[in-house]
């Protein structure tokens, strides 16, 4: 999920292990209103000390799995992907051609972030599926995540900060096997000097994780969970979540991880908007609203929670039918607008534009005639974080 930044931010308040905050973070993101409002996702480079109340799990007692009652079907996920695992991925720039274009089935946090922001560009990775180049950034994001979600699989006193940054460059190497276009990445860089500097952020950003959560008393009922589930609409919604908590007592915290900085208040919104996504999705399968949705931002050291409520994921629900209405407006007229944002500057379609002098490539599906619905539902077993859409 995230773009990491390099500038350093306050360390969240509280004990410094439970993710204990100040204050509860932003009421905004799902609320109802226009589908397209605000942008999906705070500027990157801008931080903020946040927080939140006291997180469920509390010192002393161990968050556990026992209370998990209600299985989440988990379909065989697709190949790890260099993108920053709190954002599907799209077609890497150095792969095969991309398949055929297709209308859109289902919608994850991601793609309705990106209609959010700049319906262009929705358009661009869902139905064009043109190629964008991996970052450094996103690919630090992939290798993190993939370090916090492992970590979990020792005991628990050898859960140490030590043991986590050496889990790094092994978690590149693993990254790096299955996606060998990667070392395009660090080609200019014969001393490996730059990448000695990459993996010791990625080594910092891991360390910092441990100023903010005790791993040694949580045992996550679920890591990197799959969850799909189909609205009475029919809209099919689906994502991936970080850590799945769930306590003695049966309360569930939604945890996500974030190598970049916490927003501004301003900004604050679209992580949360993602969260209440998720909590929406779960609380269909699993008949109970979440606790507690907490964002830990690695970047800066903040955490951010969030207590849903009903009222708050009803009306989430209302936005996303509003969403995927413009969205299937959109893709049946073919009129896709774009819409410029300080976030055009990390784009990598600038050249096809029309905000930037460019020309979008011709419409790669045929406009349906009156009275066609587009479909909503996907067939066949669920796809990996590469092919969400």
């Amino acid at each position: 999920m995230g773009t990491s930044t390099e500038e350093a931010g306050p360390d969240a308040a509280g004990d410094g292990q439970s993710g204990q905050g100040g204050g509860q973070g932003g009421q905004g993101g799902g609320q109802g209103g226009p589908a397209c409002a605000a942008p999906a996702a705070g500027v990157p480079g801008e931080p903020e000390a946040v927080g939140g109340p006291e997180a469920i799990g509390e010192p002393g007692s161990a968050v556990t799995s026992a209370a998990v009652t209600a299985p989440v079907p988990v379909p065989a996920p697709a190949a790890d992907t260099a993108a920053a695992p709190d954002a599907e991925p799209v077609t890497p720039a150095d792969s095969p051609a991309p398949p055929p274009a297709t209308p859109p089935v289902s919608l994850s946090p991601s793609r309705a972030g990106d209609f959010m922001q700049c319906p262009l560009l929705y358009r661009f990775r869902v139905i064009d599926k043109l190629p964008e180049k991996p970052s450094p950034a996103a690919t630090r994001g992939t290798v993190v995540h993939a370090v916090l979600e492992r970590l979990f699989d020792a005991p628990a006193a050898q859960r140490t900060a030590g043991g986590a940054r050496s889990m790094v460059p092994g978690e590149w190497e693993k990254l790096l096997a299955k996606r060998p276009e990667l070392a395009g990445l660090f080609e200019d860089d014969p001393s490996g000097e730059r990448l000695a500097a990459w993996l010791a952020d990625a080594e910092a950003l891991v360390e910092r994780w441990f100023t903010l959560e005790d791993p040694t008393r949580l045992e996550p009922a679920d890591r990197e969970l799959y969850v799909e589930t189909v609205l009475d609409s029919g809209l099919r919604l689906r994502g991936f979540i970080d850590r799945v908590d769930v306590a003695p007592t049966g309360e569930v915290r939604l945890v996500d991880y974030k190598t970049g900085k916490a927003p501004r208040p301003e900004y604050a919104d679209g992580p949360l908007f993602q969260m209440k996504f998720y909590a929406l999705v779960m609380w269909r399968l699993r008949g109970r609203v979440p606790r507690r949705l907490q964002l830990v931002y690695l970047g800066s050291g903040d955490v951010l929670t969030y207590d849903p409520t009903e009222a708050d994921l009803r009306g989430v629900e209302r936005k996303l039918l509003a969403l995927w209405d413009a969205i299937q407006r959109a893709t049946e007229t073919g009129d896709w607008r774009p819409r410029r944002t300080k976030l055009c500057g990390w784009c990598d379609h600038q050249a096809v534009c029309p905000e930037f002098g460019g020309t979008p490539p011709p419409y790669p599906l045929p406009v349906p005639g009156p009275g066609r619905a587009l479909p909503v539902e996907v067939s066949g077993a669920g796809q990996g974080r590469m092919g969400l859409v």
